[in-house]
């Protein structure tokens, strides 16, 4: 059953933590996900948040930190010190204490490090500092089960079993050879069904995906989903393993990049929470507010060539909404389906054969939009057969200039290494406005002679 914040729940802590009666608090919390235990924190006061971190034993608040909202987690480590901190990080992997050592100032970062017990996952730690946070190198796990190609299975199975002791789940058994360089995998099942004697290069899977540390993450994302993978290994420079991604923190790139992209179609430059500052959702929504008010200034300005129409023939005005909403929706559409297949990489075919069947079916759903507007124009609203026909001609036209602009700019985004999410947001919606108008009063001029 999913877990459920109370009111009574909060009273309850709050009432536990005025009492300071650490062992009451020990007992409602401990059997607690520490999922859960995080939500908590993040409904009480960074005072009483911190109170009660440092009551749980840190084999638990080390897991507790990783799902803390990032304002109360940076308040909370900045209230422990260095040999506190330590000792959460000696209790998390080395990726995730990667990840919270990252947040820290140069100074306390130096401390920390020297504070850790474990030489070894210190060294660790400080190697995946190095890697940029967007590649494999800086998302991946220093722990894994690697065994030796000239191994026997016999000694592999002693070597595993003092390897797995560091290690919360066994995805995958790796293979290499005497300078470390990774040859492939070894089936869990042929380990158990070969003879103690058999040498492992005789059994072990030379068929194996892997990335380089310098391997951007969404690529990683996109080769897991891709071969259905639940792990997949690290290998640097001359081939060598390093370490392994696991789908767990691949699920936290999606989500990542899915939020950037979500948050770019919608008009917002930065990455931004809800409950960041005034200033920082200021900074993140102005720009694209501000293209679309030129954009509007322009619209206008267009328009405004087409002045004397407006006293001549003003139910061409009435359209002018309808034409440029089309423009915007068709483009919106256009685009969203090239930058999702971008991103799944699925796109095939040449550019040429896109357009071609962007065009095709532009030009099959604006003849059915034009036949509706049409027979709508003339019959409820009673506008003359020569406007309806300016109308429908129009947003055919519309339709087709819409969707190659949908189409046309993702993909030139992408070639320059842009990101093509950037399409689906206010740029196509008001560029797309702009033509569209532009389109539809010049189709009119053309046919009326204004």
């Amino acid at each position: 059953m999913e877990f459920k914040i109370s009111k009574e729940l909060i009273k309850e802590l709050e009432q536990l933590i005025l009492n300071k009666d650490d062992q009451q608090l020990e007992v409602l919390l401990n059997d607690m996900h520490h999922a859960d235990i995080a939500e908590v924190l993040d409904e009480l006061d960074f005072d009483e948040a911190t109170y009660i971190f440092k009551v749980l034993d840190s084999e638990k608040t080390a897991e507790i930190l990783l799902e803390l909202e990032d304002d109360l987690r940076e308040n909370i480590l900045s209230r422990l010190s260095p040999k506190e901190i330590a000792e959460e990080l000696d209790e998390l992997e080395t990726n995730d204490a990667a990840d919270i050592i990252g947040e820290l100032s140069k100074e306390k970062k130096a401390e920390v490090i020297s504070e850790l017990q474990d030489v070894e996952h210190a060294k660790d730690i400080v190697e995946l500092l190095r890697y940029a946070e967007d590649t494999a190198g800086g998302i991946m796990h220093k722990e894994l089960v690697k065994v030796n190609e000239n191994w026997n299975v016999l000694t592999c199975v002693k070597e595993m079993r003092i390897q797995a002791e560091n290690i919360s789940r066994v995805h995958s058994i790796y293979v290499v050879d005497d300078e470390d360089r990774l040859k492939g995998r070894l089936s869990l099942k042929d380990l158990l069904t070969t003879s103690t004697r058999t040498n492992i290069n005789d059994v072990y899977i030379r068929k194996l995906n892997s990335v380089n540390v310098d391997t951007e993450d969404v690529e990683v994302a996109r080769i897991m989903q891709k071969y259905d993978l639940e792990a997949i290994p690290v290998v640097d420079e001359l081939g060598r393993l390093v370490g392994r991604i696991t789908i767990d923190d691949i699920i936290d790139v999606i989500k990542d990049e899915a939020d950037q992209d979500y948050q770019l179609a919608a008009g917002i430059s930065q990455d931004v929470e809800a409950d960041d500052s005034i200033l920082d959702l200021t900074k993140a929504r102005l720009p694209w507010l501000v293209l679309a008010l030129l954009g509007g200034f322009i619209t206008v300005k267009v328009l405004g060539l087409f002045e004397g129409a407006m006293l001549e023939h003003g139910k061409l005005f009435f359209f002018t909404p309808l034409i440029a909403a089309m423009a915007g929706n068709v483009g919106v559409q256009s685009s969203a389906i090239i930058v999702q297949g971008l991103a799944n990489d699925t796109l095939s075919g040449s550019l040429f054969n896109r357009l071609i069947k962007e065009v095709s079916l532009s030009l099959l759903n604006g003849l059915i939009l034009a036949l509706i507007l049409f027979l709508g124009s003339h019959f409820l609203l009673n506008v003359e057969i020569i406007i309806g026909v300016i109308v429908t001609i129009a947003l055919v036209s519309v339709i087709i200039i819409a969707s190659l602009i949908g189409t046309f700019v993702p993909l030139l985004l992408h070639k320059f290494g842009i990101d093509p999410a950037l399409a689906t947001g206010p740029f196509i919606t008001t560029s797309n406005d702009i033509c569209g108008i532009l389109i539809y009063f010049s189709i009119a001029k053309l046919i009326l002679g204004f």
